[in-house]
């Protein structure tokens, strides 16, 4: 049986990549979608690296190189910057700080969210690897980044895990948590 303590903390970058938040223009709401999200989602202490940036390509790759590399973030996650427009460089940035790329999460968001809205098709989002960070862009919109994280993230725990991150154990009633039997901790179920 795991006990509150066997929960180790894990330090997760959350940015969000707007022109018009990051301005002032209007309130952002892709930071406390994540905050929420993780925070109903995660039985680990969670210690938040928040961020609200332009979306001007060289400030993504310097924030996402100061979240992997300075801040230790096991876990980046961005939102927004990921569709075709032409201030839409969030995956490029991503792209550009990467030492692997993780294709199969980029597939399968966009088969997910291709399930809620037939525009997914044009989600450019990908996850890479950054040194012991795992980077994963997401939409923009609260709803699109509930659907997203609940498509993928049964995965999430076992990839960090892989790249020598805390061991992420899932609330109850909430993300069922894959992770090979013998990846497994006596007692976690997970």
């Amino acid at each position: 049986m795991t006990t509150k303590t066997d929960f180790e903390p894990i330090t997760i970058g959350i940015l969000s990549i707007s022109d018009r938040a990051s301005s002032g223009v209007y309130e952002d709401k892709g930071l406390p979608a994540l905050h929420e999200w993780f925070e109903n989602t995660l039985e680990n202490p969670i210690h938040f690296e928040s961020r609200l940036i332009a979306d001007e390509q060289a400030v993504i790759e310097h924030t996402l190189i100061e979240l992997a590399d300075t801040k230790h973030c096991s876990l980046i996650v961005t939102t927004g910057g990921t569709g075709p427009a032409k201030r839409d460089v969030t995956p490029e940035a991503t792209l550009r700080v990467a030492d692997k790329v993780l294709d199969g999460f980029g597939e399968q968001m966009r088969r997910n969210n291709l399930q809620y809205t037939p525009t997914a098709i044009l989600s450019r989002q990908v996850a890479v690897i950054r040194g012991s960070s795992l980077i994963i862009n997401l939409p923009g919109q609260p709803k699109a980044i509930k659907e997203t994280l609940d498509g993928i993230f049964a995965a999430v725990p076992y990839c960090i895990d892989l790249i020598g991150g805390p061991y992420l154990l899932s609330r109850p009633n909430t993300i069922n948590v894959f992770r090979p039997k013998s990846a497994q901790r006596p007692g976690s179920g997970q």
